[in-house]
């Protein structure tokens, strides 16, 4: 079999396509679903292409609801499971984690994609701020907390499976300066700097959180990380956001997207690299691996992503910060 051949216009269909037989009769977690957005893009096509079971989660109802109609209206075999979860709460993590355990189901993929946009800085009910908990120590605690469903789909099928665990995480790792883990453990809103800086920073974690997920679990997780490129979508047009592609050159004073910007994706397109994360069998030999346009990128991570000394730092500050260990 051939090594498919992507590019930055590849479309998620078109990876679901290639990787069919991988994504079929698999049980997928993915966070961040609503219409619209590249999460949903993903979750639609992994159904499309046969996934067993795609819990979709978000902590709007309404909206979850819209998107499982929306997947069954084109897909009404389709399994979708909707699950709520605020991920700035970390009473909500846990609340999530618990039902997620009483599922019977194994989970072959976790794919964290939702993400707090950068902004102001905001503290949550649990005195951390708000992009550092939404994007990264909440997806650390629901992963340990559903470490156990996670490991179980190595030993449902007859064949040997690695499960996986993705972040979409994005190419702001290469204009932030990295982790700052006073600020992570003691948020301090004279220290937060512009919303997009704060954003890129948490970037910086996803990477560094796959990158020692891999290490810890010694082979029974395979971990991947990803830049799914630059989309317009709601995300996109949240206010620190908007400030930022104007300096960039990518929308003009109104707001809209200059067409020659050759950098823009749309959403299925976006969504491809996300799928190829989840599911390329050429990844199984490469646990960590950062992924632009469906591909292996690692040339791409800068040295503050790819040290293994910080990424076991981010790990211990992490734990220390949930109060808990997260041990294999």
């Amino acid at each position: 079999m051939s090594t498919p051949r992507f590019s930055s216009s590849t479309t998620a269909e078109e990876v679901g396509t290639a990787f069919a037989e991988e994504v079929k009769g698999k049980n997928v977690l993915i966070t961040g679903t609503s219409v619209g957005g590249i999460g949903f893009e993903a979750a639609r096509v992994m159904a499309l292409k046969g996934a067993n079971l795609v819990i979709i989660v978000g902590q709007n109802p309404e909206k979850l609801k819209i998107a499982e109609e929306t997947i069954k209206k084109e897909i009404p075999t389709a399994n979708i499971r909707p699950l709520i979860l605020d991920l700035s709460s970390l009473a909500s993590v846990r609340k999530a984690a618990a039902e997620v355990n009483a599922m019977p189901e194994a989970l072959h993929v976790v794919i964290h994609n939702a993400a707090a946009p950068a902004g102001p800085f905001k503290l949550t009910s649990d005195n951390l701020e708000v992009q550092d908990v939404t994007n990264h120590i909440a997806p650390f605690l629901f992963t340990k907390l559903i470490a156990a469903k996670i490991l179980a789909a190595r030993t449902v099928t007859h064949v040997q499976y690695t499960p996986r665990v993705v972040f979409v995480s994005g190419s702001g790792q290469e204009h932030s300066p990295g982790v700052d883990f006073g600020q992570l453990e003691r948020p301090d809103p004279a220290k937060h700097g512009r919303g997009i800086d704060a954003l890129f920073r948490t970037k910086c974690m996803n990477i560094l959180f796959a990158i020692e997920l891999c290490r810890r679990s010694k082979g029974q997780i395979n971990a991947y990380s990803l830049h799914p490129g630059v989309i317009y979508t709601n995300f996109m047009q949240k206010e620190d956001m908007a400030v930022a592609l104007k300096e960039w050159g990518l929308v003009d004073e109104g707001g809209r997207v200059i067409e020659k910007a050759d950098v823009w994706k749309t959403i299925p397109q976006g969504a491809a690299t996300t799928v190829a994360a989840a599911f390329d069998p050429s990844l199984n030999d490469k646990p960590g691996t950062y992924l632009m346009d469906c591909i292996a990128a690692n040339e791409k991570l800068v040295p503050h992503t790819s040290d293994p000394a910080i990424a076991e730092q981010l790990w211990v500050v992490t734990e220390r910060i949930i109060g808990e260990s997260f041990t294999f």
